[in-house]
């Protein structure tokens, strides 16, 4: 048993059993472990054997309702994926009241090998946004190795359509339980659902559409740049930018890539390999491009891998996605519109759209390596959630950290300002 036992309030993790994997491991070690739920996919992912609170309220509610469940359970960590929903952002701010460790998972900052684990915030909201270059270089015990081939592959997608269609299904069902649960998505729940298995259903036809329109652009030769599009509800785009959708993204880029790049450069936008069409961006881009001019320069391409697309990019666009790390572990030129923890001077372009289109400045590759090394030492973990083999590898790794008085930046820091301040070490004389 441990010296000082702990109690840790899970409130919703990724899709699939990776909250009750680590839920277990904690109880394992001595601890107490509860879950608060708000629909039946909660419910359905959470083991039976381990403490379960079903909430009845409404969105308004919440906030009264997990304070008076903190004190009833002696609850002393929460624990929660994605901070940026209105049921989690409501917990953050509790949390940070009551100075309880708030322990946030994302997916990796630096997919597709590693998952994301900090304290307090995660995206816009991560502790990242206030260190520069310099101030990781710092903390970095040593120079930072060289960079291996670049993957091609953005994560294990089969596994993570299947849990996201799973969870959904179970949410089909009228629950009088649950009679007040809103999700946190514009889209209805049956809308996800159907949207789940409808991209289940089409991956062999896309693939299929992908590879010829990527041997097409590529057979052509022409100089392009590559447009990371991002699932239409994902809350970095909604918490931290200045867009709400990503049509607003497509329009702005297209007006200025008609003004800065000339032929025989193309555009190709790319959208994430979960989306499902509902957003019709194909149909958006294709007559926003023919309003610039430009419909004739401009390519569409549904989903799959970025590698062998960013293989031959002049340079990628993005809001915010994670997915630009491909690009800067290329070496690429990035232009990154909203706030994102790899939004540095030294990585990203701080030109005008335009003139990034017409002559792109590529990143520092030094920075770019310090920088992926101190997320590597610190946040980043080697593992997933959607695979058994990931889990395994991560929860190994997460449960030391979340028992850890301090996150993962200011544990690095911690060990470095120890090492700085030791006394010069004393030696004996030889004997003569």
């Amino acid at each position: 048993m441990p010296d000082s036992p702990r109690n840790f309030l899970f409130l919703q993790g990724p899709h699939g059993p990776f909250f009750a994997r680590l839920g277990h491991a904690l109880k394992a070690g001595g601890h107490g472990v509860r879950k608060v739920g708000f629909n039946r996919g909660d419910r359905f992912f959470w083991p039976r054997a381990l403490p379960y609170t079903a909430y009845r309220g409404d969105e308004p509610g919440w906030p009264a309702a997990l304070e008076k469940l903190i004190k009833s359970e002696h609850i002393t960590d929460i624990v929660l994926y994605g901070d940026a929903r209105p049921l989690h952002a409501e917990a953050v701010k509790i949390a940070k009241v009551k100075d309880l460790p708030l322990h946030c998972f994302e997916e990796g900052y630096l997919r597709p090998f590693w998952a994301t684990y900090e304290r307090s915030g995660s995206n816009g909201n991560s502790a990242l946004m206030q260190l520069d270059i310099e101030d990781m270089r710092k903390l970095i015990d040593h120079e930072a190795p060289a960079l291996s081939e670049a993957p091609s592959q953005w994560g294990p997608l089969w596994h993570h359509i299947y849990y996201g269609a799973l969870y959904h299904f179970t949410l089909l069902f009228p629950s009088k339980t649950y009679a007040n649960y809103r999700p946190h998505r514009k889209s209805s729940i049956r809308e996800e659902f159907f949207s789940g298995v409808k991209a289940m259903a089409t991956l062999p036809l896309h693939s299929i559409n992908r590879r010829v329109a990527t041997r097409r652009l590529i057979r052509r030769g022409d100089p392009y740049f590559l447009g990371l599009l991002q699932l239409g509800h994902d809350s970095s785009i909604i918490a931290h930018s200045a867009f709400d959708t990503n049509k607003q993204f497509v329009d702005l880029c297209l007006k200025e890539f008609s003004r800065g790049a000339s032929a025989p450069c193309r555009l190709v936008f790319k959208t994430h390999p979960l989306d499902d069409g509902r957003d019709r961006l194909k149909q958006h881009i294709r007559k926003s491009a023919a309003r610039y001019g430009i419909a004739a320069r401009v390519d569409f391409i549904q989903g799959g891998k970025l590698g062998l697309l960013l293989d031959h990019a002049s340079g990628a666009i993005t809001i915010n996605s994670t997915a630009a790390q491909q690009a800067l572990w290329r070496g690429l030129p990035v232009r990154a519109i909203g706030d994102s923890v790899f939004k540095k001077p030294q990585l990203v372009s701080q030109q005008p759209l335009a003139e990034f289109f017409k002559n792109p400045s590529p990143p520092d590759r030094r920075a770019y390596l310090d920088y992926r090394w101190f997320l590597l030492q610190t946040s980043q973990l080697a593992g997933g959630y959607y695979t058994a083999r990931g889990r395994t590898a991560l929860i190994g790794q997460v449960v030391p950290m979340m028992l850890a008085p301090e996150g993962p930046y200011a544990t690095l820091k911690r060990r470095h300002v120890a090492k700085m301040t030791l006394p010069p070490a004393k030696f004996a004389a030889p004997k003569s």
